[in-house]
């Protein structure tokens, strides 16, 4: 989503892009439909010398300058692809930790070979160092991933009414995939509730989000606690979503509960569409709610502490209305598309 942003927006700030990815995918349609130059090429190998050599031909044709990767495998061969080329520099984005051994060597092999690599925000930026063992002290920057404002304007569709919901109902929600990997914490949120549902009478519950291959057992977990606490009929999991925007138009309160995150979009959405906030105090999500100024914190899996900030703010619609308020202005300067661009483009401007 956020190299859709990117293509969507790169024309108004000068950029002529080409998009290349190596496999189909959801986004496909979107991705053709932003007006960059767009080829689908496939990888049929793990290090594809075919597909370097496509790439190599796409970047004399368009006389490319830069190009950038978004993970790993798709560095290697753009490094295979503009090894040699004079002037053509490149760019490593890093999006959250890296999930596996070949990855993690790639990396630490592309690194010190790209003019910049990004990480999307100083808490990635240090865990790349510490934990995956990266050389961060050279050629490596921060820029915060930006969602685009205009993506998250509501149609006329209603959450409640799909879930029968009167259109009083105090509504919370999280929004994220259930993954593999320690990443997102829905359990956490999942223990909160009932002491929310018991303090506050109208309130529901939603989740938004795929299961990810080998998380069937977090989402049976979330499931059975619902079940086991009689509070299932008041908790919602809605699966794969394509209208976040509805979705978070009628959240009274946002909850990220997370183990470890690079900077989510999720996180910036929610924030541009006016929503309260709260979100587990891990780095990265610490620097998106500005230490906690523009939106509340609690302890990573601590439940207790989750639900008396749930029961703060849903009890109290003046309190909502100002952390909205505060929270928006601070994610249109720091993590709206614009801010995200304009970063993006003085790092390419000072790498030609």
């Amino acid at each position: 989503m956020q190299a859709l942003d990117v293509c969507r927006n790169a024309a108004e700030h000068g950029i002529e892009m080409t998009f290349v990815t190596a496999q189909g995918g959801v986004l496909e349609d979107d991705f053709r439909d932003t007006g960059v130059y767009f080829e689908r090429f496939e990888r049929k190998l793990p290090i594809d010398l075919y597909l370097a050599s496509k790439l190599r031909n796409l970047i004399k044709q368009r006389n490319i300058d830069i190009v950038h990767g978004y993970q790993p495998v798709d560095g290697l061969h753009l490094y295979l692809a503009s090894r040699g080329r004079k002037g053509v520099r490149k760019v490593l984005s890093f999006q959250g930790f890296i999930q596996d051994r070949k990855n993690r060597l790639t990396a630490k092999f592309l690194v010190p070979r790209m003019e910049a690599n990004i990480a999307v925000s100083r808490g990635l930026k240090k865990w790349l160092a510490e934990t995956d063992n990266l050389d961060t002290a050279n050629h490596f920057t921060v820029i915060y991933n930006g969602a685009d404002p205009k993506r998250l304007k509501p149609s006329a569709k209603s959450i409640k009414e799909e879930l029968g919901l009167p259109a009083d109902t105090l509504l919370a929600g999280m929004i994220g995939n259930f993954y593999r990997e320690p990443r997102k914490d829905q359990l956490t949120l999942c223990r909160a509730l009932p002491e929310v549902f018991s303090t506050v009478g109208n309130v529901h519950c939603v989740f938004a989000g795929g299961i990810e291959n080998g998380a069937e057992d977090k989402f049976a977990d979330c499931m059975g606690f619902c079940i086991e606490q009689k509070i299932i009929d008041r908790v919602h999991f809605l699966g794969t979503r394509s209208d976040v925007p509805d979705i978070l138009a009628e959240l009274d309160v946002f909850v990220f509960s997370s183990l470890h995150e690079g900077l989510p979009i999720a996180v910036s959405e929610a924030m541009l569409a006016g929503v309260p906030m709260i979100v587990s105090d891990i780095e990265p999500l610490l620097e998106a709610s500005g230490d906690g100024e523009y939106a509340e914190v609690f302890p990573v899996k601590d439940h207790s502490a989750l639900s008396k900030k749930l029961v703060g703010l849903l009890d109290d619609g003046d309190a909502r209305a100002a952390l909205a308020k505060k929270g928006r202005q601070f994610a249109e300067e720091r993590f709206s598309i614009q801010a995200h661009m304009k970063s993006l483009l003085a790092l390419y401007n000072s790498l030609l």
